[in-house]
């Protein structure tokens, strides 16, 4: 049991690095600090894309219009963060 709740908690770490990978990569194509044209970066941006707008496509249907400014990374980061405490807190009286 404490097996599979490492891996959750792994493939969620990893899926934290890949979220913010993702919005540091729109913020440097947003402001054309890197090359949009090159393949290689457009693979790497295709690719984070893939992985991470199905979770954030249902959270950007309930947010307000902010004007440009998208949140929905941070709200699922913070879901994220929660789901992994309550994993954690309820498994640990097993461990201790």
């Amino acid at each position: 049991m404490l097996a599979l709740f490492q891996t959750i908690d792994l493939a969620l770490n990893l899926y934290t690095w890949v979220l913010i990978a993702s919005a540091i990569f729109s913020w440097l194509y947003a402001f054309n600090v890197i090359n949009s044209r090159n393949q290689f970066v457009d693979a790497i941006g295709r690719f984070l894309y893939n992985v991470t707008e199905p979770a954030l496509r249902p959270i950007r249907r309930f947010m307000p219009d902010l004007g440009g400014i998208d949140i929905s990374p941070v709200i699922l980061l913070l879901i994220i963060f929660f789901i992994r405490s309550l994993m954690w807190t309820s498994i640990y009286p097993l461990v201790a």
